[in-house]
């Protein structure tokens, strides 16, 4: 009985010490996707993604990068605080002209797996851009 009592306990504890935190388990965007949607070739655009700490220790961004270079993400310097809010700043250089998805990977300090976001839109000419403002309807008030 002992031995059925150690290996339990010792199964429990190898199971305990080989869990992973998922980032959703710790902080939660105000958004997995920004859509920029039609923007002006060689006018850079950006987005804030916001990142709420929901567990109950300070979370720390350790590092930041996107899927081409076109992509420039920056992480916030201070830990997030629990129940307070962590800013990633995104920004696309809108150089080339085409449709375009890109990704952005939030690597946090003890968490195995990287929080993935996205960002995605179209670069315009100058002229389709401008051709586009002057048959895009006016915002109502």
């Amino acid at each position: 009985m002992k031995k059925l009592f150690l290996l339990a306990t010792a199964f429990a504890f190898t199971f305990a010490a080989t869990a992973q935190t998922k980032p959703e388990d710790v902080v939660k965007p105000n958004a997995e996707t920004h859509d920029f949607g039609k923007i002006k070739q060689g006018e850079p655009a950006s987005f804030v993604f916001e990142l709420k700490n929901i567990s109950k220790a300070p979370i720390v961004v350790e590092s930041t990068s996107a899927s081409c270079g076109c992509t420039t993400p920056e992480k916030p310097t201070e830990p997030i605080l629990p129940g307070e809010v962590g800013k990633v700043k995104v920004q696309y250089n809108a150089a080339a002209v085409a449709p375009f998805t890109k990704d952005v990977y939030v690597k946090l300090a003890g968490v195995d797996q990287q929080l993935i976001l996205h960002i995605k839109g179209e670069v315009l000419t100058p002229e389709a851009y401008a051709d586009y403002l002057k048959t895009k309807p006016a915002k109502s008030k």
